[in-house]
């Protein structure tokens, strides 16, 4: 039988004494749910005892501890424990009860500081649920809540990398906090403030391992980058560069412009080979949808911080994006394309410094085409608006103007900042560029832009290069000047252009001065002491006096040529002068000492003789030119007796004819003499009395009586100058008709006067002698090279006839088809017969 136990009454009247430490407090309900109160699972008996009565009391501290020992002691219940605070989070939201959401944030955090074990993953996918709900809200401090908690877990090293776990949402969310436009200022700027630090975790906690799921991706980078330099406009220091500046914690959390900055370089630091161009590319889309290339303040700033940022190796990468975007924009406004422009010369800057990588080449070209676009639409409008000067067409040309000096200064900072092995190639491409009158260029195409255009092309590339040439030190002159870049270098020195060849002789210049002597001898002068100037040089060595033996008639050739110009002005005669004097000083022996002595007797000569009817003043200058090279060269050779009858001419000229002196011709160009026939010797530098001071100090000079005479090549004729020798005009009359008219006017009259010249042939036989005694003369004291150039150009000159004469002769045969007539735009084809047709006495049988 079953036995009962009588219960007593006293405990039968007491109530359910519920641990507190077990059972959650506001669990306590009437009947049968207080008894499956103290069934529910323990951790979220835990999790409710962590929220007071009150939230304003905040998180309860020792039931948070109770939470954390039982989250480390068991962490596979961090799952549950996470999904079930995920679950009250998500109802004290739509509940709008802030002050649980506060406290369930704060213990989410603790807890994930706490943990750290592989069991963390699933708690974090339910935190990162918690953290969306947040930022999904509409409430300002909801969404600075989740970016903080957000930015706390972004700081938590994990152990292993979570493949499957994606920050899309996030990366969204934060970009769009970015550009809040929140009608109360400080509640803008906290939101856009929690945007930036939201991307900064974003990219701290996915970029690190490429296994991750990655933020490079475009979709990811289209957000990140134009929300973080939406926020960079507004910062005032724009012209700040180099490393990132170090302000103070306040400073970076109250401003949104450094604290996106920040972002920006931590992001771009930490790009890879594989990514840089996802990371750059957003930031063209971000300028050209805003018009920031006109101003580009802000654009070269925003390039001044990718190239500081990045790493150097990356560098080239940066300058192909800006290439291939010049070249996408290359329709565009001519002060959109300088900006981008200026842009690459600020990125070409920084690169140039470190590693440029495979772009050399790809830089020039890209911007060499772009010049000769940029004077195609300069001659395009001239051409359009020729008859009508309005201001638009004017400030349109004066805009590609600044697009082309842009160009001009790009090129020659990038092509500067080579080392020197990387520049000499540099110097061959730009000249291979430059454009000939009368030569197809293959390189650079200039049919269609005419003469004008051409020479533009021809000026700006020689500036560009002056600029790449600008602070060269080659151990040799062969290496600054080898022959496939010395020939074409000197062809525009030819060209009736004052411009070119003042381009061209200071290119020479940075090329030959190797001490840095020039500044010294700026402006054409009588110099009283060239001790003063103290003139730094070094011993000829074997190379440069090889180069000497080989290219050095080639110099004085275009120096000779150079002075013969009439469009000559002070500019000119002073860079001719500095031409003389360098080379004299780099690259002068005793031979060339002589040969130099020689141009400048025969530079005088041409001011004398006058053989090509240049003005008086370009005769002056000259003559000028020669006394300051003379007085010059006497001391820097120091033979006294040489120096001696210099300086007696120019004391004589002082005060007879001080037009014959720089320092009055080009000043005073009004005082000129009408002849300069009918001056005595004594103002003349004389060959006898040079031979004879130089003989004494041990000189050979036997060559000093031999007349300079320049070589003659074929540069004459592509370059458009007056050659030398005159063309000889041919012309042969193969009309029957015409042929006696022609022999009877040719006949020679014969008259008594004739008769005697012919008899008397004493005159013409001393002539004869005296043309033979020089010719022996001159191939027993002049230089090979001299000969040659002599010989080569007699050749030259005979083929030259000879072409002609066939070109003018030779017809070809008659064609039994007849030849081809036009009349009235038709073509008529006359055929001859065979019999009628005259054949050579050869092919007769």
């Amino acid at each position: 039988m079953r036995q009962y136990v009588q219960v007593p009454t006293v405990e039968q009247e007491k109530g359910y004494d519920y641990n507190s430490a077990f059972e959650p407090r506001p669990c306590m309900c009437l009947g049968v749910c207080c008894c499956c109160a103290a069934l529910r699972p323990r951790y979220k008996r835990l999790v409710d005892n962590i929220f007071p009565e009150d939230p304003k009391d905040g998180l309860v501290k020792a039931d948070m501890e109770k939470l954390t020992f039982y989250a480390v002691s068991a962490p596979e219940k961090l799952d549950r424990i996470g999904a079930y605070l995920a679950e009250r989070l998500s109802r004290d939201v739509v509940r709008h009860r802030y002050g649980n959401v506060l406290i369930a944030m704060e213990a989410l955090d603790q807890l994930l500081m706490a943990c750290h074990s592989q069991s963390i993953k699933p708690f974090v996918e339910s935190f990162l649920h918690m953290v969306a709900k947040l930022l999904e809200s509409g409430e300002p401090k909801l969404q600075v809540l989740g970016t903080n908690s957000f930015v706390k877990f972004a700081n938590i090293e994990e152990d292993t990398p979570s493949y499957h776990r994606r920050y899309d949402f996030f990366v969204s969310r934060f970009s769009a906090m970015c550009h809040s436009c929140d009608h109360d200022p400080e509640i803008q700027t906290e939101i856009r403030i929690a945007g930036i630090r939201g991307i900064q975790g974003v990219v701290r906690k996915t970029v690190n391992d490429e296994l991750r799921a990655t933020i490079w991706e475009p979709q990811h980078m289209d957000k990140i980058v134009p929300s973080l330099l939406f926020n960079m406009q507004k910062i005032e220091d724009i012209d700040r560069i180099g490393p990132p500046s170090s302000p103070t914690g306040g400073e970076k959390e109250e401003n949104p412009a450094l604290l996106a900055e920040n972002c920006f370089r931590e992001l771009l630091g930490r790009a890879t080979y594989g990514n840089m161009n996802n990371a750059v590319r957003p930031v063209f889309a971000h300028l050209d949808h805003h018009r920031l290339w006109d101003p580009n303040e802000f654009a070269v700033s925003c390039f001044k911080i990718i190239m500081y940022s990045i790493q150097a190796q990356y560098s080239h990468h940066v300058i192909q994006e800006i290439l291939g975007h010049l070249d996408v924009r290359k329709r565009d406004s001519p002060r959109v394309r300088a900006g981008i422009i200026q842009v690459l010369l600020e990125a070409v800057a920084i690169a140039a410094k470190g590693s440029i990588g495979p772009t050399v080449l790809e830089v020039f070209n890209t911007l060499l085409k772009h010049l000769r676009i940029s004077v195609d639409f300069e001659l395009g409008d001239r051409r359009s608006s020729a008859g009508s000067t309005t201001f638009s067409t004017s400030s349109k040309e004066s805009d590609e103007r600044i697009v082309q000096n842009a160009i001009i200064q790009t090129i020659g900072f990038f092509g500067s900042n080579l080392p020197d092995y990387q520049r000499s190639e540099i110097m061959m491409f730009i000249m291979g560029k430059v454009p000939v009158f009368g030569a197809t260029s293959q390189l650079l195409d200039t049919s269609h832009l005419g003469d004008l255009g051409t020479r533009r092309i021809q000026i700006m590339l020689l500036r560009s290069l002056l600029m790449v040439t600008s602070g060269y030190k080659a151990t040799t002159i062969t290496n600054a000047l080898p022959p496939p870049f010395l020939d074409p270098l000197l062809s525009p020195s030819l060209m009736e252009d004052s411009e070119l060849r003042q381009l061209v002789l200071e290119i020479l210049h940075n090329l030959i001065d190797r001490h840095d002597n020039r500044a010294k001898l700026r402006g054409i002068r009588i110099i009283p002491d060239v001790s003063d100037l103290k003139i730094k040089r070094d011993k000829i060595s074997r190379q440069d006096v090889s180069f000497m033996k080989k290219h050095g008639q080639q110099l004085y050739r275009h120096i000779y040529l150079g002075c013969k110009e009439e469009d000559n002005v002070q500019k000119n005669f002073e860079l001719l002068f500095t031409s003389l004097a360098l080379t004299t000083i780099e690259l002068a022996n005793e031979e060339v000492v002589i040969d130099l002595i020689r141009l400048a007797i025969a530079l005088q000569d041409i001011a004398i003789i006058n053989e090509d009817n240049l003005p008086m003043f370009n005769r002056c200058g000259v003559m000028a030119l020669v006394a300051a090279y003379l007085n010059f060269l006497s001391q820097m050779i120091a033979v006294p007796a040489f120096c001696q009858h210099v300086s007696k001419v120019i004391e004589t000229r002082s005060l007879e004819a001080s037009y014959f002196l720089p320092e009055t011709i080009f000043k005073d160009k009004s005082n000129l003499p009408k002849s300069l026939e009918k001056h005595e010797k004594n103002l003349f530098f004389l060959t006898n009395k040079i031979a004879e001071s130089l003989g004494g100090s041990g000189y050979s000079v036997e060559r000093l009586s031999v007349p300079y005479v320049p070589q003659v090549t074929d540069e004459d004729r592509l370059s458009r100058r007056k050659s030398i020798v005159d063309t000889v005009s041919i012309q042969v009359d193969i009309l029957p008709g015409n042929n006696m008219e022609d022999k009877a006017d040719n006949t020679e009259e014969i008259t008594f006067e004739a008769l005697k010249k012919a008899i008397d042939n004493n005159g013409l036989e001393e002539q004869e002698k005296e043309k033979r005694r020089l010719v022996i003369e001159k191939f027993q004291k002049a230089p090979f090279e001299e000969i040659a150039a002599q010989c080569e150009t007699k050749a030259n000159l005979l083929h030259d006839r000879l072409a002609q004469i066939l070109e003018l002769t030779i017809r070809p045969p008659p064609s039994p088809s007849g030849t081809m007539t036009i009349t009235a735009g038709h073509a008529h084809y006359q055929s001859v017969p065979v019999y009628e047709m005259k054949f050579p006495d050869l092919c007769v049988y």
